[in-house]
């Protein structure tokens, strides 16, 4: 069963390949990518067509899919790891305690760019920390890792919950742990994780800018006020 479904989503994938989607993948990359050139819209709806039918025949439980998703992710294609990623997600509920060193292999092994690192910190990580917070500790270990997608992805799981105003002092720990860093994506991750945690608390997220705004990059700066009013967006980006 697992080979033969792991199988017949690589002849789907072989058989969608779009010349221009293949053709664009280099230029939202700085790293060499490995992709069969599908569009997204149809990965999204071959992951999910291969779901419901492993949920009709009761294949959709979690230790299953997980296994799935380990062989999915250990070709290195994009295309099969965003169907690994979100396989994880749909089985959110039945999460325990004891998938978050899953999660973290898996960003350590298998993430080596930042739409991966999105489409898994965003999503599976995201929700497990909301269900299980106090795991939100392990990701001040993770914006102190030598691997920067694990620094990238410190930030990222937080950009939903900090979009509802959850994780404040989290968000502000680990935006001042990664406030230097030296890889331009991971800057753009914690600028993207205060841009969201200022909607909900604009005036908590001025303040940590305008203290720390010397120090920060101004890749980081930009993304952070990106949703302020003219006027606090226009002082905040004075030199």
């Amino acid at each position: 069963m697992q080979a033969d479904i792991i199988s017949r989503i690589r002849k789907d994938l072989a058989e969608s390949i779009d010349e221009k989607t293949k053709n664009n993948f280099s230029r939202f990359f700085k790293e060499e990518v490995k992709c069969y050139g599908v569009k997204t819209s149809t990965v999204g709806k071959i992951a999910k067509d291969y779901f419901k039918e492993m949920e009709k025949t009761g294949k959709a439980d979690k230790k299953n899919i997980f296994a799935l998703a380990e062989e999915l992710l250990q070709s290195d294609y994009c295309e099969e790891a965003y169907i690994a990623f979100k396989w994880a997600y749909q089985v959110r509920d039945e999460y325990t305690e004891d998938d978050f060193p899953v999660f973290e292999r898996w960003v350590e092994n298998y993430v080596n760019n930042w739409a991966k690192c999105d489409t898994l910190c965003n999503h599976a990580v995201s929700f497990f920390i909301e269900e299980f917070p106090e795991f939100v500790e392990n990701l001040k270990t993770w914006a102190n890792s030598e691997n920067r997608w694990l620094r990238r992805g410190s930030a990222v799981t937080l950009v939903l919950p900090a979009r509802r105003g959850l994780f404040l002092p989290e968000v502000f720990a680990i935006a001042s742990i990664l406030l230097t860093d030296k890889d331009d994506l991971v800057r753009k991750g914690y600028g993207w994780m205060l841009k969201e945690a200022s909607k909900q608390h604009q005036q908590e997220v001025f303040e940590f800018v305008m203290k720390n705004k010397k120090e920060m990059p101004r890749t980081s700066l930009r993304y952070a006020v990106e949703k302020f009013p003219p006027d606090l967006r226009t002082e905040a980006m004075k030199k």
